[in-house]
């Protein structure tokens, strides 16, 4: 008599090791499987259909993580939220029938159920009707791309983790924004001698924070946005910048002190600290010299700009150049990191418009507003194939400045909704808000 067949499952898992809780994850799974506390994010099983949807955009591979469970064991949400590493994998009960063809049924259906997420991944077979379902969902709810512009360079990517950090030391802190204003935004340059860690502009690293948190548990890395190109903050020197603004009041307005900010705004020079990365795959510079460039940033968002237009500038004479428009918000120009150096920025390689949302008697004004007055540019580039856009800065910005493109578009005479695909489809769409 056979017996019956216990329920595999191939558990979709994050590893909280690796995550630096950049919430993309959550951002793109098409069916809210994926949620998060204060510590960890974490898949519910009775959910995901693993669709894999969420895997590409992972900028560390934290999300590819699977282990093969009997449903009935599977890790709930709440255990999850506990742990600060995977655990081993369980071993899958014996079927106790005394049957050969019993026990290779129980390997097949286990192998069944691993090759139907790898084959969701790979977007072939039967099995992977509901996996490419998925995606395309995803891919529609998703406002920007996956994928890099054809023409990036490839990136390195977790050279290094948790387990085995990079020391960097610090060679420069420096204030960005102006004395006097509750913005006080540092310039951080960290070198890294000879420990090799090349990076792209666009990437993203990890910071190691000392110390440990309310529970007595390490902190999770916290991601930032690399200021810097390629080359270095300083040609030739192993070295990367970051934009860090020091934290001191939430989203709601009450005074916090953010660990993460307030400790890099107070290093000194020579102090050192322990880095992991580099993170990011997609969010990347187009390499061709003809591509026209539109930024979108707020504050601290400025940072992937700041490489994007620094490693053009370093470039600039020797071939072919699109051109570079930049919208960038602040709630005053006081607060606005950069501002000095970037009207030092020749009109002839950069168009600037600053959109300041906090000036003492004059209307707001966001960067949405200031795309929308310049419609006329900004649909010219658009109907570039050259073109890519970038946005950057708090995930409020998103939705108004995809907003903004769709009345452009309109106003234009261009079909956004067809465009908004292709962007997406060839890489040349990409957002980073937080």
């Amino acid at each position: 008599m056979n017996a019956t067949l216990p329920d595999v499952l191939n558990q979709h898992l994050i590893d909280p090791e690796i995550c630096i809780r950049c919430n993309t994850c959550e951002d793109t799974c098409p069916v809210d499987a994926i949620t998060h506390d204060s510590r960890n994010y974490v898949v519910d099983a009775s959910i995901c259909n693993a669709c894999m949807a969420c895997v590409p955009p992972c900028p560390t591979g934290s999300i590819d993580n699977w282990r093969t469970v009997l449903k009935v064991q599977a890790y709930s949400v709440q255990e999850q939220f506990g742990w600060d590493e995977l655990p081993e994998p369980k071993a899958l009960p014996e079927v106790d029938t005394g049957s050969a063809a019993d026990a290779s049924a129980v390997a097949s259906e286990t192998s069944t159920a691993v090759g139907s997420v790898a084959s969701a991944e790979a977007g072939t077979s039967s099995g992977a009707g509901a996996g490419a379902a998925g995606a395309s969902a995803a891919a529609s709810t998703v406002s920007g791309a996956v994928v890099p512009p054809w023409s990036a360079a490839h990136p390195y990517v977790n050279l290094y983790g948790p387990r085995n950090p990079v020391t960097a030391t610090v060679a420069g802190n420096y204030r960005v924004t102006e004395l006097g204003t509750d913005s006080d935004t540092h310039h951080i340059v960290l070198d890294f001698g000879s420990s090799p860690f090349p990076v792209l502009e666009g990437q993203s690293l990890g910071i190691l924070l000392p110390g440990t948190d309310a529970h007595g548990r390490a902190h999770h890395a916290r991601q930032y946005s690399i200021a810097s190109p390629r080359d270095g903050e300083r040609p030739g020197y192993n070295n990367v910048s970051l934009t860090v603004k020091r934290v001191l009041e939430d989203h709601q307005g009450q005074p916090v002190r953010g660990v993460a900010s307030n400790y890099l705004c107070d290093l000194k020079k020579g102090d050192t600290v322990q880095v992991i990365g580099p993170f990011g795959t997609s969010f990347l510079m187009p390499n061709h010299p003809g591509a026209n460039i539109i930024m979108v940033c707020t504050g601290t968002g400025s940072a992937p700009m700041r490489a994007m237009t620094e490693r053009r500038r370093r470039e600039r004479g020797r071939s072919q150049e699109g051109r570079l428009l930049l919208f960038f918000g602040a709630r005053t120009q006081q607060e606005l990191p950069y501002f000095g150096p970037l009207g030092n920025l020749p009109k002839d390689f950069i168009d600037i418009e600053f959109a300041y949302s906090r000036t003492p008697g004059k209307a707001r004004r966001y960067v949405q507003d200031a795309m929308r007055e310049r419609a006329t540019d900004v649909a010219e580039l658009l109907r570039d194939a050259n073109t890519c856009l970038y946005v950057c800065g708090l995930k409020g910005m998103e939705q108004g400045v995809l907003e903004a493109l769709a009345e452009i578009s309109q106003q234009q005479g261009l079909d956004w909704a067809s465009l908004h695909e292709t962007l997406k489809r060839e890489g040349r769409l990409h957002f980073e808000t937080y």
